[in-house]
This record gives C-alpha cells, sequence and structure tokens, in this order.
C-alpha cells in the first residue's frame, strides 16, 4: 500500500522552494566543514567528499537541463558531455575548479541549485522530460533533486564526521513523490535513508538495491 493511500491524506507536492531550502542548508553545512577531510571516502560510497558535492552539484544542474528545451527528449537525456577524471569516479557534465578550493565548490553547487530552483518555477506542469527513474514533469525533477541533496549531504556528513538531519517535511514529501511503497509511520529521514538502501528500518530487510519512481503521479 502506498504512502498517501495509508495516511489517507493531501499531500504537499515538491516545490522549487524545497529545493531552495535543502541546498541553502547543505551549502550552510559544508561552508564549515573541516578542510582538511575533503579528501576522506564519503560513507559507503566509493568517491570522495569532493567528488560526491561535485556530483551533486552536477544531478541538480542536469535535472534543471532536462527541463530546458521547448520539447525536451523523452528517450535520452540533453547531449551534454559526460566525463570521468578517474575510472571508478563519478560521472559529470561540469567540474568545479580545484584552484578555487572547497569555497568554489560549494558555490557551483549553490548555483546549480539555483538553476533547477529556477526552472521548476518556470517550467510548465505539462512539460515531460527524460529520467532514468521515468519520464518527469517538473515536481518529479524538484523531488529528485531534493533527494539526492539531502542523501548525499548524509554521505558528506559521513565523510566530515558531522551530523546532517534535515527537516522531516522535506524527508516526507521525496517519500511521497519518489518512494510511494515506502512504509509509512515511522521518522521520515530514517525511512529516506532506508529507501535509498543507507540504513536499516526495523522491520524491513536492509535494501542492496533500490530506485526511485520519479513519473508524474496524475
Amino acid at each position: 500500500m502506498s504512502r498517501s493511500a495509508e495516511t489517507g491524506s493531501v499531500l504537499s507536492p515538491v516545490t522549487a522552494d524545497d529545493v531552495d531550502l535543502a541546498v541553502r542548508l547543505a551549502v550552510d553545512v559544508l561552508r564549515d566543514a573541516p578542510a582538511e577531510r575533503w579528501g576522506s571516502k564519503a560513507g559507503s560510497l566509493e568517491w570522495d567528499c569532493w567528488e560526491t558535492a561535485e556530483h551533486l552539484a552536477n544531478d541538480l544542474f542536469y535535472y534543471a537541463v532536462q527541463l530546458g528545451p521547448q520539447s525536451p527528449p523523452l528517450d535520452t537525456h540533453v547531449p551534454i558531455a559526460l566525463n570521468r577524471k578517474r575510472p571508478d569516479g563519478p560521472t559529470v557534465f561540469l567540474y568545479a575548479e580545484r584552484a578555487a578550493g572547497p569555497a568554489g565548490l560549494v558555490q557551483v553547487l549553490e548555483a546549480c541549485g539555483a538553476l533547477l530552483a529556477a526552472m521548476v518555477r518556470t517550467a510548465s506542469p505539462l512539460v515531460r522530460a527524460h529520467h532514468a527513474a521515468g519520464v518527469s514533469d517538473p515536481e518529479g525533477f524538484a523531488a529528485l533533486g531534493l533527494q539526492e541533496t539531502l542523501v548525499h549531504m548524509h554521505d558528506l556528513a559521513e565523510g566530515f564526521g558531522i551530523d546532517w538531519t534535515p527537516p522531516s517535511a522535506l524527508c516526507s514529501r521525496v517519500l511521497t513523490r519518489l518512494f510511494p511503497d515506502a512504509p509509512d509511520g515511522g521518522d521520515p529521514w530514517l525511512t529516506l535513508l532506508w529507501a535509498t538502501g543507507r540504513a536499516d528500518l526495523p522491520g524491513q530487510p536492509r535494501l542492496t538495491t533500490w530506485r526511485s519512481d520519479s513519473t508524474p503521479r496524475s
């Protein structure tokens, strides 16, 4: 049974304001992150903290770009070339200048988040564009950006050895939009970490694979 079916309530959509808030909270944390830990492994990922933050910025940029064309492609992403700095590193469209240091990387992340929020605000709700988790609408891309921000900040926080607990309301909206079959009634943040394979959830098997569903709900 889906979360919305279980609760029987009308749930608020994910909005550009949610993206703004999540990115602002992330940026506030990352600006104070220990400078010597940017090369540390980010949580359970095989990437370091710099690569993970750079990947997050690319995710936000990617979602914004998908909504940009007058007729977005439905079968593949907008054809911006993908690259890797190393074989096991993340695939990205853009890199932050290393010479600009962590402050520059955080600025890139902030800018990419602003681009996504702007596109979500201005795109028609009827727009549909490609994503591997399902052809999506602007709200879906906002939810995907929110998911990536919240969850990758968990990875980064583990790498930096700092705390990160996002607002429950943001986690609930992501779960409702992208993981409608996730168990309801528990802590939304823990449930989101479970749904993305990063935590145990009482009464549920640990997930070794997972997939969000970004298709429109109506």
